[in-house]
């Protein structure tokens, strides 16, 4: 896990905004409205568990680049992914460790799958959470998801989104949380993308289905990689 941090001018001092996902030593996976616009400042903390204890675990990064999807929708939430570059590379240790990608297109997930959302986002208090929580909730099938009793498709949940949550309401991923992993059968599968209501049944969170972007992801980092091998060589 991943903690996305912004700073914050009125502090001065940098606060937990967004989730994400270590997927190697130099590259960080979280949601493209994360960062988009502007000129805000960030970190990148990983191996923490309390965002406000000193703890040893944790390594504290700049980001050297934001590259968000060229096709990312802020209005429709489609093609919510970004990859952010860390200036030098984590060390992987028993705090620390890359989350593996699936190593192929996922097939689609079955509605009532059991799946697990982490973060440091609002919990049912109304205020962030100072220590990483989990929560399990179940894939709910994009037709009952786009129903008029739940999002109505506005915006319209496509084949590139999941949709998530509990209908009992006891559980979801809310503020905070953005940028997080969905993991459904230990694959890592959705990243926290939007929602409305948190913990509302008829209003469930909402995850970018990372398998569908797999080719965009190892495209990316691999042009990055021969960008910077040809900066060497001149």
């Amino acid at each position: 896990m991943a903690s996305l941090q912004m700073f914050d001018g009125w502090n001065r001092q940098y606060e937990h905004y967004c989730g994400g996902v270590l997927i190697n030593r130099k590259w960080v996976l979280t949601a493209a409205h994360c960062t988009i616009g502007g000129k805000r400042k960030f970190l990148v903390v990983l191996g923490a568990h309390s965002l406000s204890r000193y703890e040893s675990s944790k390594q504290i990064f700049h980001i050297k680049r934001q590259i968000p999807h060229p096709e990312f929708s802020r209005i429709t939430g489609e093609n919510d992914i970004q990859l952010l570059e860390l200036e030098n590379n984590a060390m992987i240790n028993n705090d620390v460790d890359v989350l593996k990608l699936p190593g192929g297109m996922v097939d689609d997930l079955k509605p009532g799958t059991s799946c697990l959302v982490a973060g440091w986002g609002q919990t049912s208090k109304g205020f962030p959470s100072d220590t990483l929580q989990e929560v399990t909730i179940e894939v709910i099938d994009r037709k009952t998801c786009n129903s008029k009793d739940y999002y109505d498709h506005k915006p319209e949940v496509t084949q590139n989104m999941i949709c998530a949550g509990d209908s009992e309401g006891r559980g979801d991923s809310c503020a905070g949380d953005s940028g997080g992993p969905l993991l459904c059968n230990g694959t890592y599968v959705g990243i926290v993308s939007f929602g409305k209501i948190c913990a509302d049944p008829k209003k469930p969170g909402v995850y970018t289905f990372v398998s569908k972007y797999l080719c965009w992801i190892w495209k990316t980092i691999a042009m990055q990689a021969y960008n910077m091998t040809n900066e060497k060589l001149y």
